[in-house]
């Protein structure tokens, strides 16, 4: 999960990545790399929440010729993606800002791809039905949207496993970084009401964690 407010996970940058291994091992890199390929021929993506930057790290390599804008209301956690790509050549292709996303004005039609991973979950419904239109006038026709967050599954022993971790996990950043989310916005459901189509998807922790490519 992923904050709103400004420097809500600054206290957290640097622990971030032990924090994800902790709890889910290594699926959480998983979710958020198992489709980055496809952004292989993108000129100008989209990075919103990237966090301590590892994504970015790996998609700088899979994109070789995109332009990549990193916005994040963290400065400790932009710092660290800054660190990671350091001293490569991709430092000339990737713009990072600092701000929050609610308030935050995007180009219009600039995009052929947008990444949001583990970030969305930390808004509410109508913060995110709001996001996803906003984010969309971004996004230039036929544009791939990459999403990676937790899930629920529909029922039985997955369903209760994941309402555990989620009442966790929301408790958790609620202390620790201030977000004010309380559970899951139905983020599949809103994207396909935006017009959005599922065109690959992948499950992790039986079901917990969701990796989709929206188009």
């Amino acid at each position: 999960m992923r904050l709103i407010r400004p420097r809500g996970f600054d206290r957290l940058a640097h622990i971030y990545r032990a924090l994800e291994y902790l709890a889910f091992g290594r699926d959480l890199e998983r979710a958020r790399f198992v489709h980055l390929e496809r952004l292989r021929n993108c000129s100008s993506i989209l990075v919103l929440g990237e966090g301590d930057g590892r994504c970015l790290a790996r998609l700088v390599q899979v994109a070789p010729e995109a332009k990549v804008d990193i916005l994040d209301s963290s400065p400790a956690m932009l710092a660290c993606a800054s660190q990671r790509i350091s001293g490569s050549e991709a430092t000339n292709r990737v713009t990072f800002l600092q701000a929050d996303l609610l308030t935050y004005e995007l180009p219009a039609v600039r995009y052929d791809a947008v990444v949001t991973f583990f970030f969305l979950d930390c808004f509410t419904e109508a913060q995110a039905d709001g996001l996803i239109a906003r984010i969309q006038r971004s996004l230039r026709p036929g544009a791939l949207w990459l999403w990676a967050d937790f899930a629920l599954p529909e029922r039985g022993y997955r369903r209760l496993r994941a309402n555990v971790w989620l009442t966790l996990l929301y408790a958790y950043f609620r202390w620790q970084a201030g977000v004010v989310a309380r559970s899951l916005p139905p983020m599949e459901s809103l994207f396909a009401a935006h017009g959005y189509r599922a065109v690959a998807a992948h499950s992790f922790q039986q079901g917990l964690l969701r990796s989709v490519v929206w188009q």
